[in-house]
């Protein structure tokens, strides 16, 4: 019975060895065939297409379409990309400290960084870049424009320019330095017992950044700490865990990640003592705050360690790994999951359905999993990180997001940067009666028009109501509500004057005080920030959030 036995247990193995080998070797037959089929198309279409074709172009097209199908963060990372990838992950390259973008035709100076080359040299937002090195901009975009100013630290780049209001071009010879963007742009005191910190990404050593500012901020002895994590799309995981660590005991568990190759599975945990474990925290997030600024604020909710607030953050809960490929290129390949203390992953259940800014969708109830906080709070998966105190975002009307995507906020502060020497200190300044006319008569001179959403809506229940013949039986109704919604721009812009003059305040500061300055005059005006202070400091609802039991928000 015995020999029966162990017979057929050889048997079964023999079998199973040999489907293994099977399905391997079919496998590896489908890959070299189908890397022919791919090679003999791309002869021939090189051969005998009826145009010029770019064979690098072609190639890349086809891998970034191939990877597109799996995830959005699979990435093919062409040679010529490289610098652009090192800044993503380092935070540093070698230029002349200014971002550009595309207006209309035009290349030009959206925004110099304070105290790199372009401000040193006189640069200013609104410039358009006419030559660089000799070469004409005119038809080239945004990313040759930036190869172009890129290169060589200490040598110089010869850049033309064209500043509006004024009839000729200059020249200026702006020497390269290495460029390291603050990724901590602001932190301060914003009353007496809240300090502030804005991280803006998780570049190297940004850890090293917030530690150095919360010390400093520390020996104000402030009663609460805001984390500002909004729009932070994320980076290194390390630095993440780092970031955590300084608030949380030594050993706790912060994220671990979970992919295909088991042997690169790994639990991080703080390994360090920590600065702080008893100081009230608040997270303050948006559904732009991604990846790494989800495992922060995550892992500080699950371990119960602060309160976050904002509205959910983006969902994306998958670690990439880079894989050095042929001729100087690269894979970023995503490789695992990363789950927070609770369990839960914050991956989107589904990235192929998401809102309009790419953050999480809804998700059904009946995909969602229940988890608990270290003190027994519920949370639930499913995508992204849902806030503790929930803050509505602000909606910009059609007219203030037409005035931004073409450019007249812009260009109204290029124009008055222009013509005032200087302004009030970033919290003093304000838009007066006498500066939003100045805006108003711009505008009205550029020959500026729009439709609203609310006016494409309505010509589409007009045609379907004509189509079902309902038209006539309400046409009073549909023109007087037509009447209604139709833009009228001086009662528009009287309308919409707050968030309009928000918008304006912004950028005019940034000419004068850059990115810190433009920070500093947001903060009072800020209602998540106002909502967050309101949240830290007040005793019994700070408490409260920790009670075992408390459900935090599904959505």
């Amino acid at each position: 019975m015995k020999k029966r036995l162990l017979i057929g247990i050889t048997i079964v193995a023999v079998i199973g060895i040999s489907f293994f080998s099977f399905t391997r070797d079919e496998k590896n037959f489908e890959i070299a065939k189908n890397l022919d089929i791919y090679h003999t198309l791309f002869r021939e279409l090189n051969m005998f297409y009826v145009d010029e074709v770019n064979p690098n172009d072609l190639v890349k097209t086809s891998i970034d379409e191939m990877l597109s199908s799996l995830d959005p963060y699979t990435n093919y990372i062409s040679e010529d990309q490289m610098e652009d990838f090192r800044f993503m992950t380092t935070g540093e390259y070698a230029g002349i400290g200014a971002l550009i973008s595309k207006q209309n035709d035009n290349i030009i100076i959206a925004e110099p960084y304070e105290g790199f080359p372009a401000q040193k040299f006189g640069i200013k937002a609104g410039d358009i870049i006419l030559e660089v090195s000799g070469k004409d901009t005119k038809d080239m975009n945004t990313e040759d424009v930036s190869t172009l100013l890129k290169g060589p630290a200490n040598k110089p780049v010869t850049i033309k320019l064209q500043r509006p209001g004024q009839k000729k071009p200059f020249t200026v010879d702006v020497v390269r330095q290495k460029i390291s963007i603050d990724a901590v742009p602001y932190y301060g005191m914003i009353d007496q017992n809240t300090a502030y910190i804005r991280l803006s990404n998780f570049t190297t050593n940004c850890s090293e950044d917030v530690k150095k500012a919360f010390l400093e901020l520390k020996e104000n002895n402030p009663d609460g700490l805001i984390l500002d994590l909004r729009g932070n799309p994320g980076g290194l995981l390390v630095e993440a865990v780092k970031i955590v660590n300084l608030f949380v005991p030594k050993g706790e568990e912060i994220v671990s990640t979970r992919g295909k190759v088991k042997q690169w599975d790994k639990v991080y945990k703080a390994t360090a003592e920590p600065l702080d474990t008893t100081m009230k925290i608040a997270v303050l997030v948006n559904s732009g705050s991604a990846s790494a600024s989800e495992i922060v604020s995550g892992a500080i909710q699950d371990l119960d360690r602060g309160i976050i607030v904002g509205t959910r953050t983006f969902g994306k809960g998958l670690v990439q790994t880079t894989r050095d490929l042929s001729y100087n290129t690269k894979l970023k390949v995503t490789t695992a999951k990363y789950y927070i203390p609770s369990g839960r992953c914050i991956q989107a259940l589904d990235y192929s359905h998401r809102n309009e800014d790419g953050s999480v969708g809804h998700v059904p109830d009946s995909l969602i999993s229940e988890f608990t906080t270290k003190k027994g709070r519920k949370v639930y998966d499913g995508g992204g990180v849902v806030p503790d105190v929930k803050i509505e975002g602000d909606k910009l009307s059609s007219l203030s997001i037409e005035l931004v995507t073409r450019f007249l906020i812009f260009d109204f502060a290029t124009k008055y940067s222009n013509e005032n020497e200087s302004i009030p200190e970033p919290e003093e300044f304000s838009i007066t009666d006498d500066i939003y006319r100045q805006f108003a008569d711009f505008v009205e001179q550029s020959g500026f028009n729009y439709e609203s959403a609310s006016q494409d809506d309505l010509k589409e229940l007009l045609e379907t109501a004509k189509y079902e013949k309902y038209y006539e039986l309400a046409k009073e109704e549909f023109d007087a509500l037509a009447a209604k919604i139709e833009p009228d721009l001086d009662k528009d812009l009287a309308a919409f004057r707050p968030e309009i003059s928000d918008l304006l305040e912004s950028e005019i500061v940034s000419r004068f005080y850059y990115q810190k300055g433009s920070i500093r005059a947001s903060i009072n005006d800020d209602k998540g920030i106002a909502k967050t202070i309101e949240a830290l400091h007040s005793e019994t609802a700070y408490a409260a959030y920790f009670k075992p039991g408390l459900v935090v928000g599904m959505n």
